[in-house]
């Protein structure tokens, strides 16, 4: 078994988890400076960001699992329909009448920014402390046919 097995899947359940507290104070704190269409926004916005993230993550590191020399091309496959997912909502959000009525778009926004901003920082801080070995050792074998 490899060490990136389990890793991988604890540094995204880690920003995962970070980015939904994130937006859980960012939820408390839009109920209290600009009321409940403010906070039902930061609310959306905040499953937005971790859904979209989470998923694409989670997919990344189940293709790299299975497949590593395609995990580059599905990364960039998934970056764009994350994009694409995200203005859909949008699209969406924006037809049904929802947004601004009932769901402030400023906070909607916002919670997203943070939500990215700091599942980035989560998995950089994780990411730039892991320890990762640079090489395997493996047990030298005595060479055969007289090498010295």
């Amino acid at each position: 078994m490899m060490t990136t097995d389990t890793r991988t899947s604890r540094v995204v359940t880690r920003a995962a988890l970070v980015a939904a507290v994130a937006a859980a104070v960012l939820v408390l704190v839009a109920a209290l400076v600009a009321g409940r269409s403010a906070a039902a926004g930061a609310a959306v916005g905040g499953v937005i960001a971790v859904g979209v993230f989470a998923f694409g993550s989670f997919a990344v590191e189940a293709v790299s699992r299975l497949m590593p020399a395609a995990s580059l091309l599905f990364a960039m496959v998934t970056y764009t329909f994350q994009v694409a997912a995200m203005a859909l909502v949008f699209v969406v959000l924006n037809t049904s009448g929802l947004l601004d009525d009932e769901l402030d778009g400023n906070w909607v926004g916002g919670a997203i920014i943070l939500g990215a901003f700091v599942w980035m920082g989560v998995q950089i801080a994780l990411a730039t402390t892991a320890r990762i070995p640079a090489f395997e050792t493996t047990a030298s074998r005595p060479s055969e046919g007289g090498a010295r």
